[in-house]
């Protein structure tokens, strides 16, 4: 069975940094294509941190420069390095990957529906 759990959310003041943790189970995640989304509430979904299982990384311009996503492939667990955390960036955070087998993926994607696993979602919040 292919789950994702995160943790690591939390309260921060502004300027503060926080650590997401998404732990992967019923597959491989080195070689998966996964990613970060998060949600506001009354804003839609949108994605911050991607990585290919070649380990080629892309972010959005509103993380550029602040936040980092790595994979500890032994753990089998997937991060988002948080830093300088501003208001802005209080949203639930998800984990998603995209499996269907073996194979190594190669893509970066911003569509929600190309991954077709979710983690339940963490709750970061920056105050000001």
């Amino acid at each position: 069975q292919v789950q994702l759990v995160e943790s690591g959310g939390g309260s921060v003041q502004a300027g503060g940094s926080l650590r997401l943790s998404c732990v992967a189970s019923g597959f491989t995640s080195s070689s998966t294509c996964m990613a970060w989304f998060r949600q506001a509430p009354g804003r839609e979904r949108e994605g911050v941190a991607f990585v290919t299982g070649y380990a080629t990384t892309w972010y959005s311009e509103s993380v550029k420069g602040r936040f980092t996503i790595s994979r500890d492939s032994p753990k089998n667990t997937l991060y988002l390095q948080m830093n300088s955390l501003n208001p802005e960036d209080t949203a639930t955070y998800y984990c998603a990957a995209r499996w269907h087998g073996p194979s190594r993926c190669l893509e970066i994607s911003r569509t929600q529906s190309f991954y077709n696993y979710w983690g339940q979602g963490t709750q970061v919040t920056a105050s000001s």
